[in-house]
C-alpha cells in the first residue's frame, strides 16, 4: 500500500487526477471504476481542466460505478447518474454508451447485480478503480457487518451512512435505505486502486486503516490490505489521526 500525504484537498485532487490521466496514457481505452460523493469532485474538476487545457482524451475510456440508490430515478438531482453527468460526463468527451452506473431501479435487482459484475469482466475488467472511504470504514455501500458481499449486490445502508448522506436531501427521511453497490471481490479485482480521503473526520478511520495490523469485516476497507497495488491519497487533516 503506497501513501501520499498532500498538503490540501487541492492537491490531493491533482496528485490523483495526474495518476488516472498517467494511466490513460498507457492504455487510452481503460476501464475506469468511479466513486460519488464530495471526496473525488476536486479530481473530477482537474481532469476536466486537462481535457479542455491538455486535450485529455476520454473517447475511448470505458467507466463503472460503483454505487446508485435503489428505488431512485435516474434524473432525480440526488441520484448518482445525475451527479456524475453533471460533475464529469457532460464535461468531457466521453462516450455516454461507454458510461455504466448501477440501475436502482431494475425489475430484478438480483439479477441485475449478477449481470453488472458480468459485463465488467466483458469489458477486460477494472483497469484502475478510485474509491472513496465512510467514517465507519466502508468502501462503496459495504457497510461494517459480521459477512460482506463478494460481488455486486443489494445492501442495506447503516444509520451513519443514512445521517452522512442526507446533507444531500432536503431531509433525511428522503435518503433511501437501500443501494446497490459492487462488492469486496468486485473491487479487489480491479488492476490498480486509488483510495481518497480528506478532512479531519476521516482521520480516525485512515489512521486504523494505515495501522495495517488487522483485516476486518467490521473495517471493510481494511480488505485493500490483499491488494497488489493500492495508492492511499489523503491530505494533512486526514493524517493527524
Amino acid at each position: 500500500m503506497k501513501l501520499f500525504v498532500e498538503k490540501d484537498y487541492e492537491k490531493l485532487s491533482k496528485v490523483a487526477a495526474n495518476i488516472v490521466k498517467e494511466e490513460m496514457s498507457k492504455k487510452p481505452n481503460m476501464v475506469l471504476g468511479l466513486a460519488t460523493g464530495s471526496t473525488p469532485e476536486g479530481m473530477y474538476r482537474e481532469l476536466i481542466r486537462m481535457h479542455k487545457e491538455d486535450g485529455l482524451d476520454f473517447s475511448n475510456v470505458i467507466t463503472f460505478n460503483l454505487d446508485e440508490y435503489v428505488g431512485i430515478d435516474v434524473e432525480h438531482p440526488n441520484s448518482y447518474h445525475y451527479f456524475m453527468k453533471n460533475i464529469l460526463f457532460n464535461h468531457i468527451n466521453i462516450d455516454l454508451k461507454n458510461t455504466y452506473i448501477p440501475d436502482g431501479k431494475a425489475n430484478d435487482l438480483e439479477k441485475y447485480c449478477e449481470e453488472y459484475d458480468e459485463l465488467i469482466q466483458e469489458k477486460g475488467g477494472i483497469d484502475l478503480q478510485i474509491l472513496g472511504i465512510g467514517e465507519n470504514g466502508h468502501i462503496a455501500f459495504n457497510e461494517p457487518d459480521d459477512t460482506l458481499n463478494v460481488g455486486t449486490s443489494v445492501v442495506d445502508l447503516t444509520q451513519s451512512t443514512i445521517e452522512a448522506n442526507s446533507r444531500f436531501f432536503d431531509s433525511i427521511d428522503e435518503v433511501p435505505k437501500t443501494a446497490i453497490t459492487m462488492g469486496i471481490g468486485t473491487i479487489m479485482k480491479a488492476k490498480k486502486i486509488i483510495l481518497l480521503a480528506n478532512g479531519k473526520k476521516k482521520a480516525k478511520v485512515i489512521k486504523e486503516l494505515l495501522r495495517e495490523d488487522k483485516i476486518t469485516t467490521q473495517l471493510p476497507a481494511s480488505m485493500l490490505l490483499l491488494h497488489p497495488d493500492v495508492t492511499v491519497i489523503i491530505d494533512e487533516e486526514a493524517y493527524q489521526g
